[in-house]
């Protein structure tokens, strides 16, 4: 897991900061495929040699190169042509847009959902050709390897009569939830947003410093009693409902939010983008919020230094996001080449084996289930997949094992002596049956093949954070492209919270 480690240097790897003009290709024929994508948001290369997945006999994973070099070798020996990726990186959704705005030209982008609705109402963005869903070519990975879960949400989701599923591919997804320490906080306490009103927690909590993913929090504690109400959970439209409220804009609503957030800022230690991961590490605060693919990072990191941290989505519910992949407009154009490499780029990511680096590299979870391959499946039992008794691990022989057995014997002995005791609780021996078969397949009977036999501790830890199961993801909505009007208000909101508060001044 390596997100967090490149800051500021992805695009001194990879490519330069923004790009203008048009160009088809460079002097000696090449085409130039142009891609914007998240910051620490692909696989570098570059792995430690002891860092080879290794699935079965037939099937190892490494991250020699980057992905990117690794496609324009795949590119060529595949279509006989030559590619060249100039890769460049953004911070933020709004960060890209204002790129755009200002002339910097992208052929291939990876915003979230609500910004692909946004590129889509201003048709920035192409459809992709029907030669790309076809199922019949083993190219297209993308569309053989989708999860049936990602699909069906894209599939729902439209705009202004278009479906999101023709102008985007999913990449990554996940949901926003409360990283927490479990020996100072409590599941009741992270299992709801009002953990960040929490005055035993007062300076200890932090925020993310996005208006967007604050106000979904807080719409969830302005809402929350409408929520969790039977009618509400009971209803044939849950779903619609649920996404309706949580994307709420209305005056009365914005103001009640601004009240909220500005509680939540006075009670939080800070409102961050990327420090929150560092400070709940080191202990300088005790809960998070935080996206899940950034959850399994802090998580992990935890781990290394002998912390356990935990990750929950709050029962009232959240946010399930995705980004996806989109043909911008001014940069490809009526350019078959650009296309036809844009669209090749979306599949090669898409190759199983590519998601599991992609995965591996960053700590988020791929749009890609694997379609007929197992190998993503395969990858997270590899990954979270109780060892069975008996099992031995890197060859070690009987003898090795006797070996161990009499030196734990030995610990024991000196611990019965000093008075020490090692405490094995029920929860560190406990496992469980944990199924995900939603998210890789539509039969009715798919949890019975997409099980992982799991400590049940990853039913609050990483596995959940990356895989969360059915219930969970039924309670997230999806954020939605909110109008000119809406994000004014919403943006006038804001600033308030962040930079001023008239009744601090004016006694109101």
């Amino acid at each position: 897991m390596k997100r967090g480690s490149f800051i500021g240097i992805s695009a001194l790897v990879l490519g330069t900061a923004a790009f203008t003009g048009c160009s088809k290709s460079d002097d000696t024929g090449v085409t130039v495929l142009r891609i914007a994508n998240w910051e620490e948001y692909i696989d570098l290369g570059g792995w430690d040699e002891e860092e080879v997945i290794d699935l079965d006999e037939d099937t190892e994973i490494f991250g020699e190169n980057s992905m990117v070099e690794d496609f324009e070798n795949w590119y060529y020996e595949t279509y006989g042509k030559r590619v060249k990726v100039e890769y460049s990186t953004f911070g933020t959704n709004e960060e890209l847009y204002n790129q755009m705005t200002i002339g910097d030209v992208f052929d291939l982008a990876c915003p979230s959902e609500y910004m692909i609705m946004k590129l889509m109402r201003e048709d920035k963005v192409l459809k992709y050709t029907e030669s790309f869903f076809d199922t019949e070519d083993e190219n297209n990975y993308y569309a053989l390897g989708v999860s049936p879960f990602i699909k069906k949400r894209f599939d729902g989701l439209n705009i202004e009569g278009k479906e999101l599923s023709e102008y985007a591919a999913g990449y990554m997804w996940g949901t926003l939830g409360i990283v927490y320490n479990p020996e100072y906080v409590t599941d009741e306490q992270a299992s709801c947003f009002d953990i960040m009103l929490d005055k035993s927690l007062k300076k200890q909590i932090t925020i993310k410093d996005s208006v967007r993913d604050s106000y979904f929090a807080a719409a969830a504690i302005h809402f929350k009693d409408i929520l969790k109400s039977e009618d509400l959970l009971n209803s044939e439209n849950y779903y619609e409902q649920l996404t309706k409220y949580f994307n709420k804009t209305d005056e009365d609503t914005v103001d009640a939010i601004e009240d909220i957030l500005s509680d939540i800022k006075d009670n939080v230690y800070s409102f961050e983008t990327d420090s929150g991961k560092a400070d709940m590490v080191t202990g300088k605060v005790l809960a998070n919020l935080q996206w899940s693919g950034d959850a399994v990072y802090t998580l992990d990191q935890a781990d290394e230094d002998g912390v356990e941290l935990c990750y929950a989505v709050p029962e009232e519910g959240s946010n399930l996001w995705f980004d996806g992949w989109v043909l911008l407009k001014d940069g490809i154009g009526e350019d078959t080449e650009k296309l036809q490499a844009a669209q090749a780029f979306v599949n090669f990511v898409s190759m199983p084996e590519n998601a599991i680096r992609n995965m591996y590299y960053i700590g988020y979870t791929s749009a890609i289930s694997g379609g007929d391959s197992d190998l993503i499946f395969n990858y997270l039992d590899w990954n979270y997949g109780a060892e069975e008794e008996g099992d031995e691990e890197d060859g070690e022989d009987v003898e090795g094992a006797e070996d161990a057995e009499e030196a734990e014997d030995a610990d024991e002995a000196e611990n019965a002596e000093t008075g020490d005791e090692t405490e094995i609780t029920d929860e560190d021996e406990e496992t469980v049956e944990y199924c995900i078969g939603y998210f890789f397949s539509d039969a009715e009977d798919a949890d019975e093949e997409y099980c992982i036999t799991t400590e049940k501790s990853q039913t609050r830890r990483q596995l959940y954070a990356q895989y969360p199961p059915i219930d969970v993801v039924e309670r997230c909505a999806i954020m939605e492209c909110f109008s000119d009007e809406d994000n004014a208000r919403i943006n006038h909101m804001w600033i308030n919270v962040r930079c001023f508060d008239p009744s601090k001044i004016f006694g109101g």
